[in-house]
């Protein structure tokens, strides 16, 4: 059977009642979250996980893809109005989106917002259709030693790419690794428990998700704004000209392009992507001094790119079971709780599972579409609900979320800690994805290091012997150049202390 015919297959698994129903749950609630500041789509995720293990395993999971992909769709909406991202990556969507809100052609930047971000994920989903299968075929032929180096690279780009200081991001990623292996090894003993017999079975990814993103969220933003003031701006009708439509084609499609490319990089494919359509877009215009002025271009490529990234992300999850974000780990966790293995065979193991999938991703575009345009108004009226009023709800459905898992209060009270661990992490400016990404591979790591190794009776040549592993060394220790080399550069060229800068700075230049 071709695409085609797997396609058709996965839309009548799609378009079941329930898939559909999960699928426009999951594209409302991503709208919303979306819209509001400050609730992102990791930490809604990381709330309605324990909640999913009720739902059949395409039910679940194309809810909460609908929601990753949904919030995308919607983080325009405050971008435009009211200067104010959804997320991140619809940062760089404020630039001329609200410039064009304040001249009173807000509604034209809205629709085409949703426009760009519907044809972008339709393509994008096209994308992993064909891809996906051909990059199945591929992994087929991965051993432990290119497992072992996939998972390397991937920690290693999440470092890289992640926002803020790489020191940082390295100690995150290290702690996640330690988190990974907490729990009972393979011969049996105890690692690293404390002499806790909770923890003998391992730390819980659904609790560390919880407490990490969803009560620590919670707390981070009860010290903001309560309120958020909506722009007075008039929105003005919502259908663009003929002109905007013909500046912003060509943004769209190679913003599209660009987000398919970036969104399979580990780390935030959809803000990369994002801000490099953007830049993209200024460098190529024929008028670029419209930039900054409300250039609809601006808005069109960003929009395309950040979506696109958020459905191509998929494809390193399903073909090789490499998460490569957060919300992607979150998804392969709903995954392993249902039963249902991320790795290259799946398409063939669980066709369902994987063409209904890539099917819903085409339902839910038209969803948001339906959803986002016609209510604009009613989304408007959503920035002026007090924050205040939320957070006592979404704490309360993380308790009981955590607890049904395993009926046992001690994972209540361990969410408690990891709320606590990442508050002090977000004050410190510690960007909590590249710890959850260690805390997912981890395992694989591990486990494909002790395969690796077995099977050549503790060789390390084993990791550089077949082509495949050796391709994925060359292209991390390309990686590890182009951080180092940069950093070196930069420490010869800072200009040394003198004795006399020191004295002259009541310091003592002695050591």
């Amino acid at each position: 059977m071709d695409v085609f015919h797997f396609l058709i297959f996965g839309f009548s698994e799609a378009l079941s009642p329930s898939n559909l129903l999960f699928c426009f749950v999951g594209a409302m609630l991503g709208t919303i979250i979306g819209i509001l500041p400050g609730i992102g789509p990791t930490a809604t995720m990381a709330i309605l996980l324990p909640l999913t293990t009720s739902l059949p395993p395409l039910a679940a999971i194309v809810m909460l893809s609908a929601i990753y992909y949904g919030s995308q769709y919607s983080g325009s909406t405050t971008a435009i109005l009211i200067n104010l991202p959804g997320e991140p990556s619809s940062a760089a969507t404020t630039i001329e989106g609200y410039q064009m809100a304040r001249q009173g052609r807000a509604g034209a930047a809205l629709a085409i917002s949703a426009l760009g971000s519907f044809f972008a994920g339709t393509t994008s989903a096209l994308a992993l259709a064909v891809a996906a299968p051909a990059l199945s075929t591929v992994a087929l032929s991965f051993g432990p030693p290119a497992y072992v180096w996939l998972c390397v690279l991937g920690l290693l780009a999440a470092m890289v790419l992640a926002r803020g200081s790489l020191l940082k991001a390295s100690g995150m990623v290290c702690v996640g690794l330690l988190l990974a292996m907490v729990g009972t090894v393979a011969d049996g003993g105890a690692r690293l428990t404390l002499g806790i017999p909770s923890l003998a079975n391992g730390i819980d990814f659904v609790v560390v998700t919880v407490g990490l993103f969803g009560v620590a969220e919670i707390a981070s933003n009860l010290g903001g704004r309560s309120e958020v003031k909506v722009a007075r701006a008039v929105v003005g009708p919502l259908w663009p000209t003929r002109q905007e439509l013909q500046d912003s084609l060509g943004a769209m499609v190679r913003g599209t392009v660009l987000g398919t490319v970036l969104g399979v990089l580990p780390g935030g494919g959809a803000t990369l992507g994002a801000f490099s359509s953007y830049s993209v877009e200024k460098k190529i215009s024929k008028t670029p001094e419209q930039f900054g002025q409300g250039a609809i271009a601006g808005v069109a490529g960003p929009e395309s790119a950040n979506n696109a990234a958020s459905q191509s992300a998929f494809i390193p999850l399903l073909t090789l079971g490499i998460p490569s974000n957060s919300v992607m780990a979150m998804i392969l966790a709903a995954m392993t709780m249902h039963g249902v293995s991320p790795e290259p065979s799946i398409i063939e193991a669980q066709p369902d599972i994987f063409w209904g999938l890539v099917a819903s991703m085409w339902v839910g575009n038209i969803l948001l579409l339906v959803i986002n345009l016609p209510l604009v108004g009613l989304w408007v009226r959503l920035f002026k609900m007090p924050y205040r009023l939320l957070y006592p709800a979404i704490l309360l459905f993380c308790c009981i979320g955590v607890y049904s898992l395993n009926s046992r209060a001690s994972d209540v009270v361990m969410v408690m800690v990891f709320a606590a661990i990442g508050y002090v992490l977000k004050m410190a400016r510690c960007e909590t994805g590249p710890l959850l990404l260690g805390l997912v591979l981890g395992p694989l790591f591990e486990r494909s290091l002790r395969q690796a190794l077995q099977s050549s009776n503790g060789n390390p040549m084993v990791f550089v012997e077949r082509p495949i592993s050796v391709a994925l060394l060359v292209i991390t220790a390309a990686i590890l150049l182009a951080i180092s080399v940069p950093a070196a550069v930069s420490m010869r060229r800072r200009p040394k202390a003198t004795s006399a800068d020191w004295h002259a700075g009541g310091g003592d230049p002695t050591p």
